[in-house]
């Protein structure tokens, strides 16, 4: 069969802060060259710190046999305030659930930020998407460090923020932006190209119990992690929410990536407040258009939520 045709795989670097959802992303990712060309890893303070969040992302590749993938450590730090971390959804890991083995694959000897530049300067221009699924440090650092590379980056498609759902860290924050407001303010007034996916989106992709079963049936290493981690996790949101399962949150950004057509949204701007006490790290998404403030963030607000997980139990299957 001729492949002439087929489209060629997006370029992305994946920065994370391994997590459980996170894991999911990027086996999805993994799963997924078609359409995903995986430059590297590189990995942030967030849900536990940064030694933690560096050794899951290497646990969660070695899992599917991929040592090859190289992975960069980044900020240990917010850009301006103290580390606060998700222990009490993540486990004291970072990811609680099945006991898997410590890596043996070593971290790379470049920082994140460094290779987050040398890649957008190296590679064509508008050919790498970030896809940030943690607190924005890195990709603030790399803006602030080499100007030079934002016209370069063909978009920024990242898990964070919230409007209708407002938070789940504070009443008004979600955790990935509360943790660095000052970083996320850097990234949604780059003129980068956004695309968010916030709360709104991801809490309509529920773990719920047919869809676990899913992935704990496919009986290989890969569904039963898949399924221990969802156990594990969902058990906290699933409290607080009191709804049938756990929102998958950072999966949606590489689902977008492969079927954008499951979700929906709409382009408006989006401000992040960093000077109020009580508001620290909202996304004040202009979701009405009741300002003239210019539209900066294609805000995501709905999922086919049977396609995204379809796609991801047909995807994590390969595995």
């Amino acid at each position: 069969m001729s492949t002439d045709n087929a489209p060629t795989p997006r370029k992305i670097i994946i920065d994370t802060d391994p997590g459980q959802d996170d894991a999911v992303a990027i086996l999805l990712a993994l799963a997924s060259p078609e359409e995903i060309d995986l430059l590297g890893i590189t990995t942030v303070a967030g849900n536990v710190p940064l030694a933690l969040t560096s050794k899951n992302a290497r646990i969660i590749c070695e899992l599917v046999g991929r040592s090859d993938v190289k992975i960069y450590a980044g900020a240990e730090a917010p850009l301006e305030r103290l580390l606060r971390t998700a222990e009490h959804v993540h486990g004291d890991t970072g990811l609680n659930g099945p006991a898997l083995p410590d890596p043996v694959m070593p971290l790379q000897d470049t920082s994140a930020v460094d290779f987050i530049v040398d890649t957008l300067r190296r590679e064509p221009a508008g050919s790498v998407t970030l896809c940030p699924l943690g607190p924005l440090t890195n990709i603030a650092m790399a803006l602030q460090q080499a100007p030079d590379i934002a016209p370069r980056i063909a978009g920024i498609v990242l898990m964070g923020g919230a409007y209708f759902e407002v938070g789940n860290i504070t009443p008004a924050a979600e955790f990935n932006i509360y943790v660095d407001p000052e970083a996320a303010q850097i990234v949604f007034s780059s003129g980068v190209p956004l695309t968010v996916m916030p709360l709104d989106v991801t809490h309509k992709a529920l773990t719920t119990e047919p869809r676990v079963e899913a992935f704990r049936n496919m009986g290989t290493p890969v569904g039963r992690a898949v399924a221990e981690w969802t156990d594990f996790f969902e058990r906290f949101d699933m409290e607080k929410y009191d709804s049938p399962g756990a929102p998958l949150h950072d999966p949606c950004v590489i689902a977008w990536l492969i079927r954008p057509e499951l979700f929906s949204g709409r382009f408006i701007n989006v401000e992040i407040e960093t000077q109020s006490a009580l508001t620290r790290g909202m996304t004040v998404a202009d979701w009405w258009g009741v300002t003239d403030r210019a539209p900066n963030a294609l805000f995501i607000g709905d999922v086919d939520a049977d396609g995204f997980f379809k796609l991801l139990i047909d995807r994590i299957a390969r595995l």
